[in-house]
C-alpha cells in the first residue's frame, strides 16, 4: 500500500494507431482540430483517430507537444512542491513519437523523479535506448492485439490493413526487446472485455518475452463478464493470488497472481474513488457512467503555450492553467483525499 505520488504527463498528441476506443487522455485529436473552437471539437476526424470523450467532456484546449526546456522543469517542480509527486508517467498520443522524449526524461530524472511511460510500441526501438540512457525506469505497453488480425480489427475501417497491423506488431516486439536490452522494466497492459479475448491473453503469456510482466485490465463497459473472464483465465493458468496493491488517493488497484513457473500476472481494477467536493453533483458520478473514478492528476501543454492541470478525462472543464490550479482548493482537496484514504486503509489493514 502506498499514497498516490504519480503525475501523468501528456507530452504530445501524435500517434500512428487509430484505435476505435481511445480516450487520448481526454483531449481532442490535435491534427483534426487545429483552428476549431471549444464546443466544436470532433470526436473523430480525417486522421481516423478518435477521442471518445471530447464532444462531451467540455475540453477547452487542443494539446501541443510539450517542450523539453526550463518551463517543463519549472512545472514539474511546482507540482511536486504542491502535491509531493515523486514519479512522472509520460503518455500521449504515443510518447516515443515526441522528438525530445529522451530530453523530457532526462529533465524529470534530474529533478529527482522516477520516470515511467505508456506506449503502444510503434517507435520504441528507435526512441527507447536514448530514453534508457536518460534514466527511464519502465514502460507499460498497451496491447490492443497480439496478432495482426486482432490489431487490425480495432482500427478505424480505413486503416484496417493486416499488413499495416503486422508492421505495428513487429515494432511492438522490437520495443519490448529494446527494453530488455537496456534493462528497462517492461509491462504489458491488456483489457479483457469477455472470455472471447482469452486466446490473446494466453498468446501474450506464451509467445511474448518471458521478461514481460502482464497486467489484465477489466472493461468497465462489460461489467461482471469481464471480471469473470479474467478470473477464469487466471484459473486456467494455475495462478494463485499472492499480494494486493492499493494506492491511497487514486482509483487504481492491482492483485498479483503467481503462475506455476513463478511468473507474476496482475489483475488491475478500478476502485470507486471520488474527490469529495469536486465530484459531488457530477452527472457522471454514478455506478455506470464514471469510467475511471479519480485516477490522479494529469499535466498537459496546450497549443497556446500554457501548462494545464486536469483531474478527470470525462470532465476536462475542470482543467485549470497550472498557476490557477496551484492556487485553487483542488490542491487541498487532493491532499485531504489522499490522507483520509491512507488513514482508512492502514487502519483496516491493522485491524
Amino acid at each position: 500500500m502506498s499514497p498516490d505520488s504519480t503525475l501523468r504527463i501528456k507530452i504530445g498528441d501524435a500517434c500512428g494507431l487509430t484505435c476505435t476506443f481511445c480516450h487520448n487522455e481526454g483531449t481532442p485529436v490535435a491534427q483534426d482540430n487545429f483552428g476549431r473552437r471549444p464546443g466544436n471539437f470532433l470526436a473523430a476526424g480525417p486522421s481516423g483517430r478518435v477521442s471518445i470523450y471530447s464532444t462531451s467532456n467540455r475540453a477547452s484546449f487542443v494539446p501541443a507537444r510539450m517542450p523539453a526546456d526550463e518551463t517543463f522543469s519549472d512545472a514539474l517542480a511546482a507540482m511536486s512542491r504542491a502535491l509531493g509527486f515523486t514519479e512522472v508517467h509520460l503518455t500521449g498520443g504515443e510518447p516515443t513519437l515526441h522528438p525530445e522524449v529522451d530530453g523530457l526524461t532526462r529533465l524529470a530524472v534530474e529533478a529527482g523523479f522516477t520516470v515511467g511511460m505508456t506506449s503502444n510500441g510503434e517507435n520504441g526501438a528507435a526512441a527507447l535506448p536514448s530514453c534508457a540512457a536518460a534514466g527511464l525506469d519502465r514502460v507499460n505497453f498497451s496491447i490492443f492485439g497480439t496478432t495482426a488480425g486482432e490489431l487490425a480489427e480495432v482500427q478505424d475501417a480505413r486503416f484496417r490493413s493486416p499488413a499495416r497491423a503486422g508492421r505495428k506488431i513487429a515494432a511492438l516486439k522490437e520495443s519490448i526487446r529494446a527494453c530488455s536490452e537496456a534493462s528497462v522494466r517492461a509491462t504489458a497492459n491488456i483489457v479483457v472485455p469477455d472470455y472471447g479475448h482469452a486466446a490473446r491473453v494466453h498468446r501474450l503469456l506464451d509467445e511474448y518475452s518471458p521478461n514481460l510482466s502482464v497486467r489484465l485490465l477489466n472493461s468497465l463497459d462489460h461489467g461482471s463478464s469481464s471480471i469473470e473472464a479474467i478470473e477464469r483465465i487466471l484459473r486456467e493458468r494455475g495462478a494463485v493470488p499472492v499480494a494486493r496493491y492499493i494506492t491511497a488517493g487514486a482509483s487504481g488497484t492491482r492483485t498479483a497472481y503467481q503462475l506455476p513457473d513463478k511468473r507474476r500476472v496482475f489483475f488491475k481494477q478500478i476502485r470507486p474513488v471520488r474527490l469529495p467536493d469536486t465530484c459531488k453533483g457530477c452527472p457522471f458520478n454514478n455506478g455506470s457512467d464514471c469510467q475511471e473514478g479519480y485516477y490522479g492528476v494529469r499535466l498537459y501543454y496546450d497549443n497556446r503555450g500554457r501548462y494545464q492541470v486536469g483531474v478527470c478525462i470525462q470532465r476536462m472543464d475542470l482543467c485549470l492553467p497550472i498557476e490557477e490550479f496551484l492556487a485553487s482548493s483542488l490542491v487541498g482537496e487532493i491532499k485531504a483525499l489522499r490522507d483520509s484514504e491512507w488513514d482508512r486503509l492502514t487502519a483496516r489493514r491493522a485491524g
